[in-house]
């Protein structure tokens, strides 16, 4: 069995904590910080952390490799495509990599950084997506284009509708003010909305999160809907009305909001 739980880092990172209780083995997803992760250790010493996994190369996502890797010897994997401290393992798109047991199918999402990846597995319906897809939102266009993200998107929104998103930020409270500015007559988003801002008021973590809900939800992943078109077109007049170009537009409202 594999229980899930977020070790807080920064001031918004979450470092996702993988464990087999059956075996006692552990595996973190983009530790930027080793130190929650070697507290967490140190307080379970029955525990082996067997692997690392690395969704891109920013520093809040790698920061903390090196060090876990020398303390415990984990294997480290990553993009192919980005420089990632101490990797034993390049990841391509569509490639497999097995941990606790669990198959992991490698996704190429580039938008955010050129190289990100996203882990996805379709038997436990577990997806870790680094800072490409959001509880609400997406990630910053740091490296690639706005066509690339829509795509990257697309490409996530169409896992089944029952995968849970593990994303790396706390991000929620403030896409989804952003979302109920794009989209304010959306009931369900206005309920969410409600929902998470109680949770946060109370301490309360805000993810995992899971795709039926981003698609109810999130703008970025609602370009084809009427009402986003529209809300788009409002800020650009004259603009296309393709979804990439929505996607541009929200992404550049978003930016300033």
């Amino acid at each position: 069995m594999i229980q899930i739980d977020a070790l807080p880092a920064f001031n918004d990172n979450y470092i996702w904590l993988l464990q087999d209780t059956d075996t006692r083995r552990c595996a973190v997803v983009d530790p930027g910080d080793a130190a929650p992760v070697q507290a967490w250790l140190e307080a379970h010493p029955q525990w082996q952390l067997s692997d690392i996994l690395i969704t891109h190369h920013h520093f809040d996502h790698v920061g903390g490799v090196e060090k876990l890797k020398s303390a415990t010897g984990a294997r480290v994997a990553g993009p192919a495509a980005e420089k990632i401290p101490a990797r034993d393992l390049d990841l391509n798109d569509n490639d497999e990599i097995v941990v606790l047991g669990l198959r992991f199918q490698v996704m190429a999402v580039p938008g955010h950084t050129l190289g990100h990846i996203a882990y996805y597995d379709g038997e436990q319906n577990l997806l870790f997506c680094g800072d490409t897809l959001f509880a609400g939102g997406c990630g910053r266009l740091f490296e690639g284009t706005p066509q690339q993200m829509h795509q990257s998107l697309s490409r996530l929104a169409a896992l089944p509708a029952r995968t849970k998103v593990y994303c790396t930020h706390e991000y929620t409270l403030s896409n989804l003010r952003f979302a109920h500015a794009v989209e304010p007559d959306n009931l369900r988003l206005s309920e969410r909305l409600a929902e998470v801002t109680r949770w946060r008021a109370e301490g309360r973590i805000s993810l995992p999160s899971n795709i039926e809900l981003e698609l109810a939800t999130n703008p970025f992943l609602r370009t084809r809907e009427p009402s986003i078109i529209a809300a788009a077109k409002g800020r650009e007049n004259g603009q296309s009305s393709e979804p990439s170009a929505i996607f541009a537009s929200l992404r550049t409202w978003k930016d300033s909001f």
